[in-house]
């Protein structure tokens, strides 16, 4: 038996946000057992705590889908980084976690908004080829001029970000089966308790799958938006709207140019699995 524990990431209300499971001890399992474990868990991802092998970070993780391991993922960074602190996990550096994961290091750190991840670097980025945007749009179901803009966005899961209007088109769409990762932004109205509306969707096994809140997708949305001027140095994203969630995500740009992506975990499980 190993601890385990089931945390919801961007919400500070349980079951609003989108699930994690994190196997808190993860050593001696090997690949085929964590993706058993991650398929049986259905979640989109499921997390394994194990020893750093670099001096500079805090812990390892390695992160699952049902069907593969990926080498970064935000929500699964929050809540693995949550779950390590709940269980007495103590940092190098009072106040900064550092998490070591497929893609390398990974700096983490407190903030009002709960805790934040610096965003990686983006891989792959600029426009998005036009027969692509094309096959996106007739996806999403809306006319090719609906899409205001859209660009490569890939810090790991591949995504590309399109722009609409407004977050009234993007919680109006209703998308059939997509090409690509995709991530949809459109901005509320000013004053609006957000900022803007986010949509995550996926291609999955022959149909299309919408994520309810998405960190990797908010942090490459957040390096797009501030550093095109669409979006300020500090703004709040809604996910979740279309699927009954809440998901709030806290964007920000620190001096150096540096975008943080924050959020609140709340634990709504702990025990032990059979492993």
């Amino acid at each position: 038996m190993r601890p385990f524990t089931q945390v919801d990431v961007f919400t500070t209300t349980p079951y609003a946000g989108n699930p994690l499971a994190v196997v808190l001890d993860g050593e001696g399992l090997d690949t085929d057992e964590m993706l058993r474990f991650a398929a049986w868990t259905n979640l989109s991802e499921t997390t394994f705590l194990l020893p750093p092998t670099s001096a500079a970070a805090d812990y390892r993780v390695r992160i699952f889908t049902p069907d593969a391991e990926l080498p970064f993922a935000g929500h699964p960074t929050l809540g693995t980084c949550h779950a390590w602190l709940e269980a007495g996990g103590r940092p190098h550096s009072e106040g900064v976690v550092v998490q070591e994961c497929g893609a390398g290091l990974v700096t983490l750190r407190r903030t009002d908004d709960g805790l934040a991840f610096q965003a990686p670097p983006l891989t792959r980025s600029g426009p998005v080829e036009e027969e692509l945007v094309q096959r996106i749009a007739a996806a999403l179901g809306i006319a090719r001029d609906g899409v205001l803009d859209a660009a490569w966005a890939d810090n790991g899961p591949g995504w590309v970000a399109v722009l609409l209007p407004d977050a009234a088109s993007v919680l109006a769409l209703r998308p059939g089966l997509v090409p690509v990762d995709v991530g949809v932004v459109g901005p509320y109205p000013a004053g609006s308790p957000c900022d803007v509306e986010v949509r995550a969707f996926f291609p999955l096994r022959g149909s299309t799958v919408e994520d309810p809140v998405t960190g990797s997708l908010n942090a490459a949305l957040g390096q797009w938006l501030i550093g095109t001027g669409r979006a300020p140095r500090s703004y709040v994203a809604s996910q979740g709207t279309a699927l009954g969630r809440a998901g709030r995500v806290h964007v920000s740009a620190d001096d150096d140019g540096a975008v943080w992506v924050a959020g609140s975990v709340v634990t709504c499980v702990s025990g032990q699995v059979a492993l």
